[in-house]
């Protein structure tokens, strides 16, 4: 019986429970109530976990402390959907409890089971009972229990489980949702895999083993970038000394937002990139967030192609050497801030381009299916060259993450809880250009985003019973206000009795942004089917390109 841990017995404990929720995760998202196409609990758990293991495998954290610190910072910048944010707060709260515990002992670790659970509940506005809170809760009750039974850390957390497993069961009785589709709370059941793991490495189980896809990219070979088409004009390569032990994922993503060819080969002191891009001086200017730049490498690849076909020597950084002087590249210069920017969440070129033409200046992609990571919120966050930034979420389960980057820039970040696209583009339109009162144009975006009724069209992931409805898997799901509104076998059955509903609730304008799965022809017909059962709307008909839904639908 483990009573006590260390800082490296914890870590192992962590990097175990990140296992074993990526093994479960599939079976997590099967207890999805709702039966449309979405990564969900499960996949979002398992990221947000996983970005704690990378961190945790890079450090030999020898104190609890440090162990816990490290596993708290990843998890909050790795959350993705509302399970991810409020497992990191779990995890926030147990990190606060456990500073300056070089070990930690049964009575320890239960109170910062406690503490965990204090910093989610404080964190979530309207905690719901028969979720992970609830479980998490009970079980850090039986814990504290525990440790004044036993001062084990083993015992306490395996009393803990027992205690959650037996509420997980019963939050089917608790949620009438889960009630109504008899099954257990998923995100309650991610935690307990979670815990289960850790309880597993202290029995000195075998851990299942960890996808490796991430870490290989990290020691790729910068000889093996071949010959390709120019695409970006600028080959870029440069070394950047560690300031710190900070992970540089958000930089990849960035670099990959603006280049391609990208590799990067690092260590623990410094990280050199190999990247293809048209500004190479954001890519450095971005570059020094992380550390100090030593080296720079530039070449235009156009110019080069240009003068080895014209049978010239092709010109390269190394001919700077010969006039004799030393050549540094020139400084980056700061971006002038202006008072505000606006950043949105979407998926699919069409609906950018939309978010892009009304003035959002930046955009993160994602959506249903593919919820992003504060840590890729906040990277864009960073990126606008504004004090106060906007974040259109346009997801209910990408508003947690969002919010988090309050707490993480420097900035001020204000998130309008847009759970569709369409209120995040109500949202936009709505925004004053020549207002200057923060607040003012949160109340604008907030009101006209509340205006909007959202309609979406997706398909049924699996067989279900739901809402009175016998749910075939492949059918074809219209949503409306994200509750079930019908489902048929054609696509032409649900959008007329949505046409239908739209004319019924007056709207004047309806939009119809159809996906990166149906046709422009079949999109346009659609629009004409809106304009005979709605004659007194305004019917728009746009691409969005967006996945998952074959439509999503504003009626205003």
């Amino acid at each position: 019986m483990h009573d006590t841990i260390t800082g490296p017995v914890f870590q192992e404990m962590l990097i175990f429970g990140a296992a074993s929720i990526a093994k479960e995760k599939q079976s997590i998202n099967d207890l999805n109530v709702f039966p449309v196409p979405d990564g969900d609990t499960g996949t979002n758990m398992s990221l947000t976990m996983h970005a704690a293991a990378q961190e945790l495998q890079k450090r030999s954290p020898a104190t609890v402390d440090l162990a816990s610190s490290i596993t708290a910072s990843a998890l909050l910048r790795g959350a993705r959907g509302n399970s991810g944010v409020i497992l990191s707060l779990l995890f926030r709260g147990m990190s606060k409890s456990l500073k300056g515990c070089v070990t930690a002992d049964g009575c320890t670790f239960a109170a910062a089971m406690q503490e965990g659970v204090s910093a989610a509940y404080n964190a979530v506005m309207k905690p719901a009972e028969g979720t992970i809170l609830t479980v998490s809760r009970l079980a850090a009750d039986r814990a504290m229990a525990a440790s004044a039974e036993k001062n084990s850390v083993e015992y306490v957390i395996e009393q803990a489980i027992s205690q959650g497993e037996e509420t997980l069961r019963q939050t089917v009785d608790m949620n009438p949702v889960l009630k109504k589709a008899g099954v257990v709370d998923a995100g309650g059941k991610g935690f307990l895999v979670i815990l289960k793991g850790m309880l597993a490495a202290l029995r000195g189980e075998t851990m299942p083993t960890l996808e490796t896809e991430h870490a290989a990219r990290d020691k790729a070979d910068f000889a093996s970038v071949g010959d390709e088409d120019i695409t970006f004009a600028f080959d870029t390569v440069f070394i950047v000394r560690r300031i710190d032990d900070r992970s540089i994922e958000p930089f990849r993503e960035f670099l990959n937002g603006i280049g391609d060819s990208l590799v990067i080969g690092e260590d623990d002191e410094a990280f050199k990139v190999h990247v293809h891009t048209d500004t190479p001086g954001v890519a450095l200017t971005e570059a020094q967030r992380y550390g100090t730049l030593e080296l720079a490498k530039i070449e235009n690849m156009r110019t080069q192609a240009e003068d080895l076909a014209a049978g010239r020597k092709a010109q390269s950084t190394d001919d700077l050497e010969e006039d004799g002087h030393d050549h540094a590249a020139p400084a980056p210069q700061p971006q002038e801030l202006k008072p505000f920017g606006f950043l949105a969440v979407c998926a699919g070129d069409g609906l950018a381009a939309v978010f892009a033409d009304l003035g959002a200046d930046g955009i993160v992609n994602g959506g249903q299916t593919m919820n992003p990571s504060t840590e890729s919120i906040l990277t864009e966050v960073e990126r606008i060259a504004a004090e106060t930034v906007f974040v259109l979420p346009n997801n209910k389960n990408i508003v947690m993450a969002a919010q988090q980057c309050a707490g993480l820039s420097e900035k001020k970040v204000i998130v309008i809880p847009t759970a569709t696209v369409p209120q995040g583009i109500s949202a936009m339109m709505a925004v004053d250009p020549d207002e200057t009162d923060a607040a003012a144009i949160e109340q604008a975006m907030n009101a006209a985003a509340s205006a909007v009724t959202t309609a979406q069209i997706t398909y049924a992931a699996r067989n279900s019973e739901f809402d009175g409805f016998a749910i075939r898997e492949g059918d074809y799901l219209a949503l409306l206000e994200g509750k079930l509104f019908d489902t048929d076998t054609s696509i032409g059955a649900v959008l007329e009795k949505l046409a239908a509903e739209a004319d019924s609730r007056g709207a004047e304008f309806v939009n119809l942004f159809y996906g990166s799965d149906v046709s422009e022809e079949d999109a346009q017909k659609a629009g004409e089917q809106f304009g005979r059962l709605c004659p007194g709307a305004e019917i728009n008909v746009v691409s969005g390109g967006q996945p998952v839904y074959y439509y999503i639908i504003s009626m205003e």
